[in-house]
């Protein structure tokens, strides 16, 4: 009995840290370059290298330094992976 109360503590813990925690940005989908809509909608991802517009769950994605970057195809990736700062130059300069 004793084994099951601990369980169920730690099960707890495990909640409420997953929920409210270190784990929440996961579940919450904060982070990235997709923007969340009013009306509830996600945007698109824009591919830092042929800024085509691309599906969040398509494509391939890399984390590089805390931001989330989705590409159209492996040949974009790989050019990324290359040379990223003139990639994200680039973007920037698009914004401006």
């Amino acid at each position: 009995m004793e084994g099951l109360i601990t369980f169920l503590i730690f099960a707890g813990l495990f909640y409420f840290m997953m929920r409210h925690g270190c784990g929440a940005h996961m579940t919450h989908g904060h982070g990235g370059n997709e923007h969340s809509h009013d009306d509830g909608k996600v945007a698109k991802y824009i591919d830092p290298v042929c800024s085509k517009e691309v599906e969040a769950e398509q494509g391939y994605g890399k984390m590089y330094q805390g931001s989330l970057y989705r590409f159209c195809s492996k040949d974009c990736l790989d050019k990324f992976d290359v040379e990223p700062t003139r990639y994200l130059e680039k973007e920037q300069e698009e914004k401006s």
